[in-house]
C-alpha cells in the first residue's frame, strides 16, 4: 500500500490507497464496543489504521450479517439480521442495536480505534444475502428483504450508533448468481440470474 500511494503520488496521480477485509480479522466483535482484531491479524492491521488515518483514507470491510445468522440461528435472531426488528435487539452501554449490520460496522470500527485508526471511515465494500443454495435462511424473500434494507439504510443519513449522522458507503454482492462458482449459497447472492432475469426487485432509490 505505501509503494503502490509513492507511485501514485510520484505520477502526480491523487488516487487514494486502501485494502479490504473480512470481518474475520476481528477476534472479538460482541458487544460492537468490544471490537478488536484478532492476535493474527493485529500485525497486519495496525500498520494499516496507521496508513489508513495518515492518508485520510477509509478501510474497505465485507459486512456480511448472513453469515453471522446462518453459522448461529439460534443465537442470533432473524429479524436482527435483516433490518426488520422493531426493537434495540442489543444494548451496548448507551448505545442500542437494532440491526446486526450496524453491530458488525461499530465493532470494526472498535478494532480500528484500539489499533490507532480512530479517524478512519470505513466504506463496505461487499454486503448481501443469498436467495438459495440450501443455507440457512438463504431464500429469494429473505434476500429480498434485507438487500431493500441495506439500500434504504446506506441511502439515509442515520449512520451507526457509534458513528451516528453518516451512513457508510455500502455496496452489494453481487449484480449476477455466479452459476460456474460450486454448488451452494455463493452461487446465489445476484440481484440477476446470468441470463439476466431478475431474481427479486430492489429499489436503488429510496
Amino acid at each position: 500500500m505505501r509503494n503502490l500511494d509513492g507511485a501514485l503520488r510520484a505520477a502526480d496521480l491523487h488516487v487514494p490507497v486502501t485494502t479490504a477485509v473480512a470481518t474475520q480479522v476481528l477476534a472479538v466483535s460482541y458487544p460492537p464496543s468490544q471490537g478488536a482484531f484478532s492476535e493474527s491479524a493485529a500485525g497486519v492491521m495496525a500498520p494499516i489504521a496507521a496508513f489508513l488515518q495518515a492518508k485520510k483514507s477509509p478501510l474497505l470491510a465485507n459486512v456480511y450479517p448472513y453469515f453471522a445468522y446462518a453459522g448461529s440461528p439460534r443465537d442470533v435472531r432473524l429479524d436482527y439480521a435483516l433490518f426488520t426488528a422493531q426493537d434495540a435487539v442489543v444494548r451496548d452501554g448507551a448505545l442500542g442495536y437494532t440491526n446486526l449490520f450496524d453491530a458488525m460496522v461499530d465493532s470494526m470500527y472498535a478494532a480500528l480505534e484500539k489499533s490507532g485508526g480512530t479517524d478512519v471511515d470505513i466504506v463496505v465494500s461487499e454486503t448481501g444475502w443469498p436467495s438459495g443454495g440450501g443455507g440457512v435462511g438463504a431464500t429469494v424473500e429473505n434476500a429480498r428483504v434485507y438487500n431493500n434494507n441495506v439500500v434504504a439504510h446506506a441511502a439515509g443519513s442515520g449512520g451507526t450508533p457509534k458513528r451516528p449522522g453518516k451512513a457508510p458507503e455500502t455496496y452489494l454482492f453481487a449484480m449476477f448468481n455466479e452459476n460456474l462458482k460450486p454448488e451452494g449459497t455463493e452461487r446465489n447472492f445476484g440481484l440477476f440470474r446470468p441470463d439476466m432475469s431478475e431474481v427479486y426487485p430492489v429499489n436503488l432509490s429510496p
